[in-house]
């Protein structure tokens, strides 16, 4: 596949995925296009057969597993982990706040955002809701306004001289978006605003009571390229949807002859503990139903590797100080090994040269990256899920510029670039344990 069309397929896919659960929901679609059977966690599983599966949690969490035709159950797996979500900004549970003839909405920070650029964007509002049945269950249905529908205005410079010099984001006061304006008449809340786009997308639903949601604000302008030859994506959610998407279609590509897993946890962005996060059971839970006799499967685990994949930092033309010297990672320049010292990523020499070997199969370059001493290093799903599963694992990423902005930037060729490792990953016979 050339690098124009798999970047229009990751367009697509980061278009259609403005929060975890429609890119829970679309990596479904896809993965039963491709032949993918979806087991769920309530139901009993039995004795799995040869074949490829997928289990959903909680809507925002996915694990899709392929039980090689070539291979016995306890020569391990081949692991990928990514995560779902991305810093946002989360709508209270009781969103309506009227200033003056504004009408805003409430918003909590979900994740380690960069706030400012969510200032003087069109933003939009998606997620889940939950609405009643008359027999007293509950039904959930995904929404997506897909449109411009709110707005944080930044206050005037004439007005906070400082602005550029001593940035003051107070959370509370400063980030509620502005939804409407009512001047002769009282505009409705948000939650009639809801039930109206609710009875839009889910006819079935109209008139329902809506007993909660999980609803954020997104950029609704979508992924485009920049740069003036094109060599640039800018785009909302590279991270970690880019890592998603590649070990999505690393997954269906491969000729299923080997055994392969793809767990794309939720709540990253926030620690990773809950019930879908990788903090939680997920992934041993699938593990243990795949292959339920205790001693089979720690002989498994002990022949599988892990490929933890979340974007890594390229080195910022105008902050070049911020990157350690001698470890620059560039755009268009291919994936990035994470390595630190204190095990925030789970990288050592032994698993960085696992990853170098597939690089080198399918003739890309790969880069290395290390924090500087001197400042905090941010980490990943990988050392928790190696740890929980006890198995080698290498963090990996595209490089990425501005990362947890609302917007972010990576190369043209990066995406593909990072895939493909991916792919030979799930399709090679290289060594998995150094012991």
């Amino acid at each position: 596949m050339d690098t124009s069309l798999y970047n229009q397929q990751l367009f697509s896919f980061l278009s259609a995925s403005p929060t975890p659960f429609h890119c829970v929901a679309q990596m479904s679609r896809i993965l039963q296009q491709h032949g993918f059977t979806r087991l769920r966690e309530q139901q009993s599983w039995g004795q799995l057969s040869k074949g490829s599966y997928y289990v959903v949690r909680q809507q925002g969490a996915i694990t899709a597993f392929t039980l090689g035709t070539d291979e016995k159950i306890t020569d391990g797996f081949r692991i990928i982990g990514a995560h779902t979500d991305s810093p946002c900004l989360q709508l209270k549970p009781k969103p309506d706040v009227k200033t003056g003839s504004f009408h805003q909405l409430a918003v909590e920070v979900y994740g380690g955002s960069l706030l400012a650029p969510w200032f003087d964007r069109d933003l939009s509002i998606a997620g889940r809701v939950c609405v009643a049945r008359d027999d007293g269950s509950i039904d959930v249905f995904l929404v997506d306004f897909a449109r411009p529908l709110v707005t944080i205005p930044s206050i005037a410079i004439h007005l906070f001289r400082e602005a550029n010099s001593k940035p003051d984001i107070n959370q509370q006061k400063h980030l509620p978006p502005i939804i409407g304006q009512s001047v002769a008449k009282q505009l409705p809340d948000f939650t009639e605003i809801l039930k109206d786009q609710m009875a839009r997308e889910h006819p079935e639903a109209s008139g329902r009571e809506i007993l909660g949601y999980d609803l954020f604000c997104y950029d609704h302008q979508g992924p485009i390229y920049t740069g003036v030859n094109n060599d640039f994506i800018s785009a909302p959610r590279l991270d970690n949807l880019l890592s998603c998407h590649a070990g999505l279609t690393a997954l269906i590509q491969t000729d299923r002859t080997k055994n392969s897993i793809l767990f794309c946890s939720n709540h990253e962005e926030n620690g990773s503990l809950s019930a879908a996060g990788a903090q939680g059971s997920f992934i041993s839970a699938v593990l243990e139903r795949i292959i339920p006799e205790d001693g089979e499967r720690r002989l498994a685990l002990a022949s599988s590797f892990l490929i933890s994949a979340d974007n890594a930092h390229a080195t910022h033309p105008n902050y070049p100080e911020k990157t350690d010297p001698g470890h620059e990672i560039h755009l268009n320049k291919g994936p990035v090994i994470k390595i630190n010292a204190n095990q925030r990523y789970t990288s050592s020499g032994f698993s960085s040269a696992v990853y170098k070997q597939l690089c080198r199969i399918c003739a890309v370059d790969c880069q290395e990256f290390v924090m500087r001493s001197d400042l905090a290093c941010g980490s990943t799903i990988g050392p928790m899920t190696a740890a929980r599963l006890g198995v080698n694992g290498v963090d990996v990423g595209a490089p990425t510029l501005g990362m947890h902005s609302i917007r972010e930037l990576t190369g043209r060729r990066d995406p593909l670039l990072f895939q493909r490792p991916l792919v030979t990953f799930l399709t090679s016979d290289l060594p998995r344990s150094c012991s």
